[in-house]
């Protein structure tokens, strides 16, 4: 199954950067959740998650909601993917079987390092980029040709 954590994290801080600067800065569950096609108590639960870290903060009363803690470009998305996935390995290994052969005895540590390399090169790719960056991306994107391509992340 596809671990949408990430995306829908990501997402939901774009939603609120696009907010912050076109006005109103605060949205609510019910308005992040109409925009990321889902309810608003998991909405919640991720806003709990990103408000922990820091990245979001709540703002009580009647015209109440979240709003970014930070200036997008304050926010590397390397810290968003860390606050969506926490502890959990970008991959997992399948169990261990037997030791009958050369790579039923070292598959699983060979994975294991593999995972390791993977997950430093995508800190390392979302550590270089912000949030501020992703938004302008997807602005220019949003006003590009249909078949020209983006621009390539630094």
């Amino acid at each position: 199954m596809l671990d949408v954590r990430f995306s829908s994290a990501l997402t939901t801080l774009l939603l609120l950067a696009a907010a912050a600067e076109e006005g109103p800065p605060v949205m609510s569950s019910a308005q992040l959740a109409e925009r990321l096609g889902t309810n608003p108590s998991l909405v919640r639960k991720l806003l709990s998650s990103l408000a922990k870290a820091g990245l979001v903060e709540s703002v009580m009363g009647r015209a109440g909601g979240a709003k970014l803690a930070r200036p997008p470009q304050d926010i590397p998305l390397a810290e968003v993917y860390l606050c969506a996935v926490g502890d959990k390995p970008l991959w997992t290994c399948r169990p261990e079987a037997e030791h009958e052969c050369l790579v039923s005895t070292h598959a699983a540590g060979y994975f294991e390092r593999l995972t390791e390399r993977a997950e430093q090169a995508v800190l390392r790719t979302l550590g270089g980029q912000t949030l501020a960056d992703a938004l302008r991306e997807i602005r220019c994107s949003g006003h590009s040709q249909p078949h020209s391509q983006p621009e390539p992340l630094k």
